[in-house]
C-alpha cells in the first residue's frame, strides 16, 4: 500500500483560525482530505480528529504538523505520543517550523535520539516559561496587595433604594418595569441583582 502523508492542525478554541496551519499543509502538496482540525486545548490527546487520524497512520506514512505545541501542550505527553506514532506505528513525523524534528531525515536509532533530545529541551524550556509566569503572577498579587490594590472582582452594589423597591415588587405592590424605572436598571441587571439578592438572603436563612 502507497504510503500517505496527513496533516493535523489544532487551534485552542472555535473562535480561533485555523486557516494559516491549513494553509502550510496545502503548500505542500496535502490533500485536503487528509488534514484533521481540532479546535480544542492541547492538554492532553483525548481530541476527535487527532485520534481520527492516528487510527489511519500506518508504517510508512507521514504526519506533518505546523509546530510541535499544535501537537499538544504537555511535553511528557509528546514525547509519549511520538514514541509510539513513529516506534509502534512506523509513521513519520515532519514538524514544519522545526526542521531539526523530521523523522524522515534520518534513520533508525539516531533519528530517535534526535528527536528525544529536541523534544525534551522543548519540555525544559516550556517548563521553566510556566514557572515564570507563575512567579510574574505571585510577584505582581504581592505588589498590588502592598500597594493597597483589591484583587478580584468588586463587590456588588445595591441601589440605594434596593431593599424598598424589591419589598414592594414582591408584594406585587408594583410591577418589574416599575422597580425598574424607580432603580434605573435594565432588565438583565435587574434580574441578575434579584437572584444575587435572594441566593443571599437564602444562605442568611
Amino acid at each position: 500500500m502507497e504510503a500517505k502523508t496527513f496533516g493535523y492542525c489544532r487551534v485552542s478554541s472555535a473562535d480561533q483560525n485555523e486557516d494559516r496551519q491549513v494553509q502550510a499543509m496545502l503548500d505542500m502538496g496535502i490533500n485536503e482530505r487528509d488534514i484533521f482540525i481540532d479546535k480544542l486545548s492541547g492538554k492532553n490527546f483525548d481530541r476527535p480528529m487527532y485520534q481520527a487520524m492516528k487510527a489511519q497512520l500506518r508504517k510508512g506514512d507521514l504526519l506533518v504538523i505546523k509546530s510541535i505545541d499544535r501537537l499538544g501542550r504537555n511535553y511528557k505527553q509528546i514525547c509519549d505520543e511520538w514514541r509510539e506514532i513513529t516506534g509502534e506505528i512506523g509513521a513519520n513525523i515532519r514538524v514544519i517550523d522545526l526542521p531539526l524534528l523530521d523523522t524522515t531525515k534520518t534513520d533508525g536509532l539516531i533519528g530517535q535520539v534526535i528527536s528525544d533530545i529536541v523534544l525534551q529541551l522543548l519540555g525544559y524550556v516550556a517548563e521553566q516559561e510556566r514557572a515564570f509566569i507563575k512567579q510574574r503572577q505571585a510577584e505582581g498579587i504581592a505588589c498590588a496587595k502592598a500597594k493597597g490594590k483589591k484583587l478580584g472582582r468588586p463587590a456588588i452594589e445595591y441601589p440605594s433604594n434596593w431593599i424598598e423597591t424589591y419589598n414592594t415588587w414582591k408584594d406585587k405592590k408594583i410591577t418589574a418595569r416599575e422597580a425598574m424605572k424607580r432603580l434605573g436598571m435594565k432588565p438583565t441587571s435587574f434580574y441578575k441583582l434579584v437572584k444575587l439578592y435572594e441566593n443571599k438572603l437564602l444562605e442568611n436563612f
